[in-house]
């Protein structure tokens, strides 16, 4: 809790910290130090929010002890225990800010995406069901002003995808997808169904941060280059010229491709940004899974066999398995109106990284 008073030591190691860059972005030299000006201000704009957050909970303490104190005048007391009780209610929900303020961040959630969505056991309604998905997730990032960019699709015989890539850009991208990494799974009647019967298939989503070639070392001599002609359906460009680019890492097998820029070119450095993501994503699994200690701060393993959800369309609901919750308006979660879904992911981790450093500090 906040009252502990390793907290408080933390807390005002950082409003010392904050005191310390103003003082130095006050100097003259500062200013024309560009890298040390963006470094400096990058810090400053991640300890503000909880120094300032502690700045208030201090002041409402010095406030609460000035009305506890007036409960002991007889006249006064009745004013002063209301006060109380709102100072009280005020210092609790300031609390709460505090303990989620202090919490570890993900370094990537700010990062932009790259998505892939692949058909699983189901044939046909797989496909289609992996090409909603798509449509899904894109209809939600419009929604929250993200740009997406379409940049491999595999299409079936019978529509839909056996396996799409898109990129999403957008500040908190990551953080807004990254637990649809795993096994969807769809229970409905296919149109192709004449006795009615309620097929089960499943769609498998893989989430990927943007990585930086800083954050990722691939050896030229490691990758396996092809080219091919793109091909593509409706409105889309179709190259005549192998301009589609397919790379395979051979230390691990990963393969990424890229069809829809227009020119040889931009396929390979879009395909190399998938390469980088993918290997990025490898990295992040093999940690987390070194880390099996801190498993209690997911939510769910993320692992891509996992089954994380079910879409129940007879009956009009999507249950979350990690959560062991359930939605209704499945229509308009597939038109992308997938905000509480989100949401609710989101608090869930926070409530599960808050328990995490409750046991911790115990």
């Amino acid at each position: 809790m906040i009252e502990q008073q390793g907290i408080y030591a933390r807390l005002e190691g950082m409003e010392a910290r904050m005191a310390e860059i103003d003082a130095e972005l006050a100097e003259p030299g500062t200013v024309s130090d560009q890298t040390r000006l963006v470094a400096l201000t990058k810090e400053r704009a991640a300890l503000e929010p909880p120094v300032e957050a502690y700045r208030r909970y201090r002041a409402l303490e010095r406030h609460l002890a000035g009305a506890r104190e007036l409960m002991e005048d007889p006249e006064l007391r009745e004013l002063a225990q209301s006060e109380v009780a709102d100072l009280e209610r005020q210092q609790g929900v300031l609390r709460q800010e505090l303990q989620r303020l202090l919490l570890p961040k993900d370094p990537y959630d700010e990062k932009n995406i790259f998505v892939e969505v692949r058909a699983g056991t189901g044939g046909e309604e797989a496909a289609l069901f992996a090409a909603e998905l798509v449509r899904m997730y894109m209809r939600y990032s419009e929604q929250v002003g993200y740009k997406v960019d379409l940049l491999s699709i595999s299409e079936a015989d019978a529509g839909g995808y056996k396996e799409a890539v898109f990129a999403v850009n957008g500040k908190g991208a990551y953080r807004r997808f990254k637990f649809e990494s795993g096994v969807h799974r769809v229970q409905r009647v296919p149109a192709t169904e004449a006795q009615g019967r309620v097929h089960t298939s499943t769609a498998t989503v893989a989430v990927m941060p943007e990585a930086e070639e800083v954050d990722v070392e691939i050896n030229p001599r490691d990758l396996q280059i092809d080219t091919y002609k793109s091909s593509g359906a409706g409105g889309q460009h179709v190259n005549k010229t192998e301009s589609a680019i397919r790379i395979t890492h051979l230390p691990t097998g990963v393969v990424v491709a890229c069809q829809e820029e227009r020119s040889q070119l931009q396929n390979r450095e879009r395909a190399m940004q998938m390469l980088r993501a993918a290997l990025l994503d490898r990295k992040i699994r093999e940690q987390e899974q070194e880390r099996s200690s801190l498993r209690r701060s997911q939510v769910g393993s993320g692992e891509r066999s996992e089954k994380i959800r079910t879409y129940n369309f007879p009956q009009d609901r999507i249950t979350d398995h990690r959560l062991n919750q359930n939605f209704g308006n499945i229509r308009g979660v597939m038109e992308g109106d997938m905000a509480k879904i989100v949401e609710s992911l989101w608090e869930h981790e926070q409530a599960e990284l808050l328990a995490a450093g409750d046991n911790s500090a115990a």
